[in-house]
Order: C-alpha cells, then structure tokens, then sequence
C-alpha cells in the first residue's frame, strides 16, 4: 500500500491494483471455506439453498480480520462489508466490479453468487410474513406472554389484540391442556371480534433444570384486632382449612376443627390455649343455630397453629385445629457458604448451627434433574434462581455436589424451590425433548401455528424436533429455536442449517437466561452476533426477556427500558411478558417500533428527513 509524504494513503492506481486483488482473493476464501463448512454440515454443499450458501459465506467473511481492509475500503467509498449480511457474495461482487472499472482491469465473474443486494431482504421479508402474518402497523410484530388469566377471561386477549398484539404465547410450561384450551377458545373469539389476525406460539417446556421442594411449615394462623372491633372466629368441621377470610373490617377467620369436637362443643362454653407467642388466651363458644357451626370470640390478639392445644376446662379434653397453609422453610445463604446440591428428592433444608453458631451441615437444596451430577466437575459454575445467586463445585460425589456461594450480594439471598439452575460450562447432554415435550406436542400441532423449541442446542436436537413434527403429520409447521445457552449460541449456524430448507425458522433471543449464563457483558456481544447470523441465513428474530418489563408488571416507565425497547427494532418481533399493565405496555411498544422503523432497518440507517431540521432552518438563497 501506498503512503503519501502527508501520511495519507496514496489513491493511485497501484492501490487500486493491491485492493482489488486483496478482495479477489477474500472471495475465494470465502467460497472456500463456505463450501467446506456446507460439506461438513450437510453432506453436500449442492444440497444448500440460497439461505444456507449466504449464511456460510457470512461465516467464512467473518472469520477473517477485516479491521485493515475496511478502512481502505471506505477511502475510496467502497466499503459496505460491515453490512452485507443477507448479501455477502453480491458485496463482494459489488466491490470488485468497481475496483476493476477504476484500475482498467477485467475481472471475471466468479460465480456462486446467488443473491442480488434486494434478494436477501425479500426472502428475510417473506420468511418473516410466513411466520407472524403481514406487518398491521408497518414495522410491528409483538408476541405476548399469555397469563393463566387469559383462559377466563375473553376481554382481555380482545385488549390486547386492539393494542397491537400480533402474536399471543402459551408457555407449557406453566397450566394444562385445560387452561390452553380455553386461552385458545378465547384467543379465536378474539379475532372474530376485532377481525384482526393474530398468531399462535406455544412453546414447549423444555429440560429447565430447578431446584427441587425444600421443607415446608405451618403457616399460623394470626387472628388480631381490627381498631376497637374483636375478631370474629367461625368455627366448623366443614371447613377445609384455618385460614382468614375477607379484608379490613369484614374479616373474619376460619378454624377447621374435626366432626367429634364440633359435635361437643355448646353455647356459652369456654375453651382455654396458649398462643405460638406464649400468652395465655380464652375463647368463648356461641351458637349460631346452624348444626356444627359455631361463632367464637377470643380476650386478645392470638396465634394458632397445628400444635396449638385447646383446653376444655369441664372435661379436662384437649384437641388440635387443622387444615393450616403451609410455607416453605427459608434457606439463606451469604458468599463463602457452603451449599449442598442433592441428587435425591428429600425436601431441602437451611444449614444446622451448633449453639455457637457454628455450621454442623450446610444447607441442602435438591436438583429435580439428578442427570445433571454425571457430568458436572469440579470448577464449574452454578447459577439459581435467574443468576441471583452464584455458586462454584468444589466437590462431586454420590450424593451431588457441594458448592461454595461466591455471589449472593451483601444481605445474602433466599433459596426457593422450583428455580432455575443454570450449569453455564457444564455440557448436560440431556435428551432434546423430555416425556412432558413430546405429549405437548400432541396438543401443540393441533391447536399452534408455531412451536417454540426451549433449550435447543445442537442441528441433531433440531433434526429430532422435526422428526416429530413428520411423526405427527405437522410437516410444515414452522420452529422457534429458542437461545438460551452457551451451547446453543456455539452451535447456532449448525442450528439453522439442519431447518433451513426443510420448513419455516425462526429464533428467539432468549436474554434472561442468556444472561446468567454468559454474564451481561458477554450476553452484549452475544445478542449481536446472533442478529448477524440470523440476518445472513434470512432468518426472523424475536427480541425476548424483560422488554419494558416495570412497565408491564408495575405500570411505570424507566428510561433504560425504552432504550432497550427502540434496540428491539431490529429484530422482526418482539416479545413482552404478562403482568397487571400489559396492554399499556403494548400500546407503548407499538409506538415506539412505529417511530423507530421510519428511522432504522436491522444496522442500517434509513435517512429519512429529521423533523428537527425543518424548511425554516435552510439558509436563505442570496
């Protein structure tokens, strides 16, 4: 290369001669390694459509380092490879055309090329239409996470569909095929009513590894004063549970007491207790006139649980209530604890403290999928509970894994059961679709438009996924790979070639558990990447996890979440979760996507006129 006596870059002919030759030769190694990466993939780089050859040759591009040749490039106006992404061989064809014109060179054409610059956006526009139906506004494709309230209640999916939902979700892994039913009854009722379409994605469970049930206890029951009024105790053997009923002023309580002492209690008796916080307490009996039902008014305050003991002074009986709620016992841990993961299913338990404070044994949570402990290792990272709290193995044995806390913040965190676990650096190799999966996908292709595929890591797990779709007669029923895993972003080329030709795709950045298991700021990077291989294979993205998600369940508005929401343009849906706001939320993102479309496509800006710079703001012609 050429460099003038001012340090600028010569833009001679010679120059010219050295990029041409320079991008000539990029071509043919993105051919090369293009083909190789589709022979190995499929068998048979001939065998690949327009798609799959565009997204190899994006592969093979960005496996060079291009940081030399792209400011070369854009020296002599000419650099458009950090956009080439649906059109990486007609960029490169592009480029050598013009450095050919401008040295006097013939260049022969070199073939393969399959795609103009518009081609890819077209087949991008039509895969995206395929899936989520034609754009109503322009630009705006939301899914919405259904809530269970969705099964009762027609009105509200009628709402949201108003507001702008395009596609509604079913997670399988929260109700039943009853619930689904309904939501689907309702969501088609729906459309009737707002003579809108609107798609339906259910999305398959998946392997999500939680923490198993830790030891519950009896919740109390706390009967206390409201002002001057004394609390009024209902008592019956035909109640189910202990428990408070109503609010405010109209509360009363509930205590279940068994057929035999319901049948000798009287007007006017006296039962005598001590409460769980030790004081001494009377209750007295009053008819109701209705058999076994009973009014009770108690001389305090109290708190009743299954041990409390009830007196009757006349006969000296002692008897218990039942039917209390129960909670789960609290398992706290801080960092440098210690923390037993289990393999067996025995409810978890806080850790035992000798008299000193001392621990005696750590605290044991167990983990519903005991598979896991064939292949974790010593070192490798744990997350629970979305990443709130962060644990190292520093043992592997017959009864699971003992690991030490490092992340809990400062006041330390809560253990909760039925909580996602997370093995960042752990390959679990668990099956593609467990029991629950493939007995969903019974209902799933009858009622669906597209399944969503959770935890998909590998082609072979999508080749097994379509395998039981042809089983089930649903041979074209679009897939949505969910990305949710190290794993998963590793093999996500291998992902997309094994379903591209085969039947529609799409993929979902799934940035919450992306997160916890590649830690923000590698999720950063990653969610980048996955937008640039999607848009090379021509594939739809759906933008998911935590869009405006304090306005949907708080119904207030955060500055970072809108920044994020306006990101969210880039991708050809965008995904938002239930909550008590979330047809505001709706309505806000339907904004937001509309203002930002006229502005922006996927990386490239559209230049449309600024409303800022209005006619008043040109200089005056002399």
């Amino acid at each position: 290369m050429n460099i003038g006596h001012d340090g600028k870059q010569d833009t001679t002919e010679n120059t010219i001669d050295w990029l041409l030759d320079q991008v000539i030769a990029l071509r043919e190694r993105v051919v090369d390694r293009a083909t190789r990466r589709l022979e190995h993939e499929l068998g048979d780089a001939g065998r690949a459509g327009p798609s799959s050859w565009n997204l190899a040759c994006y592969l093979a591009l960005r496996s060079e380092d291009l940081r030399e040749l792209q400011p070369v490039l854009a020296s002599h106006g000419l650099s458009s490879l950090g956009r080439s992404e649906s059109h990486v061989l007609a960029t490169l064809d592009s480029i050598i055309d013009l450095l050919g014109r401008a040295c006097g060179r013939r260049v022969p054409a070199g073939g393969h090329s399959s795609a103009d610059f518009v081609t890819g956006d077209r087949i991008l526009a039509a895969n995206t239409e395929e899936l989520f139906g034609p754009e109503a506004p322009p630009g705006v494709r939301i899914m919405v996470t259904l809530p269970t309230e969705a099964a009762d209640d027609a009105e509200l999916l009628e709402g949201l569909i108003r507001a702008g939902m395009t596609c509604a979700r079913i997670n399988c892994a929260h109700d039943s095929a009853r619930e689904w039913s309904r939501m689907v009854g309702n969501l088609e009722a729906a459309r009737q009513r707002t003579g809108r379409p609107c798609r339906l994605f259910m999305d398959l469970a998946g392997h999500k590894v939680r923490t198993g049930e830790v030891r519950r206890r009896h919740k109390a029951l706390e009967i206390d004063w409201e002002g001057t009024r004394a609390p009024v105790i209902e008592i019956s053997d035909g109640f189910l549970r202990s428990e408070p009923v109503g609010k405010g002023r109209k509360r009363n309580w509930h205590l279940a007491l068994d057929t035999t002492v319901v049948d000798r209690l009287h007007d006017h008796q006296e039962l005598y207790f001590v409460d769980t916080l030790g004081r001494e307490r009377r209750m007295r009996i009053a008819a109701t006139g209705t058999a076994r039902f009973f009014h009770a008014a108690l001389d305090g305050p109290a708190h009743i649980d299954q041990t409390t003991a009830f007196l009757d002074p006349g006969t000296g009986e002692r008897f218990l209530a039942r039917g209390f709620d129960t909670r789960p016992i609290k398992i706290r841990v801080f960092e440098g604890d210690q923390l037993r993961l289990s393999a067996d299913a025995r409810p978890g338990e806080p850790a035992r403290l000798d008299p000193a404070g001392n621990v005696i044994e750590p605290a044991r949570v167990p983990c519903a999928e005991p598979r896991v402990f064939e292949r974790l290792a010593v070192g490798d990272p744990v997350w629970i509970d979305d990443g709130k709290i962060g644990a190292r193995v520093v043992v592997v044995d017959t009864d699971g894994a003992l690991l030490t806390v490092e992340h809990a913040g400062p006041q330390g965190k809560t253990i909760k059961p039925d909580k996602g676990l997370n093995f960042p650096d752990t390959p679990l190799d668990l099956p593609a679709l467990s029991a629950k999966d493939l007995a969903d996908l019974d209902f799933v292709v009858d009622h669906a438009d597209m399944v969503g595929f959770s935890f998909v890591e590998t082609g072979d797990d999508m080749r097994t996924l379509m395998a039981e779709l042809d089983a089930r007669g649903a041979t074209g029923m679009p897939i949505i790979a969910k990305i949710e895993t190290r794993r998963a972003v590793d093999n996500l080329p291998g992902i997309m070639l094994a379903a591209l030709g085969h039947r529609p795709l799409g993929i979902m950045i799934a940035r919450g558990d992306l997160a916890v298991e590649l830690g923000p700021e590698e999720m950063i990077e990653a969610q980048e990447t996955l937008l640039w291989f999607t848009e090379a294979a021509h594939v739809p993205v759906i933008w998911a996890t935590q869009v405006l998600e304090t306005l949907a369940k708080k119904g207030t508005i955060s500055r970072p979440e809108l920044t994020d929401a306006a990101m969210a343009e880039r991708a050809e849906c965008v995904m938002l979760n239930k909550g008590p706001y979330i047809e505001r939320a709706v309505r806000i993102l339907v904004d937001i996507i509309q203002r930002m479309h006229r502005f922006q496509h996927k990386k490239t800006a559209q230049l449309a006129p600024l409303q800022c710079l209005t006619m008043e703001d040109e200089p005056a012609e002399p």
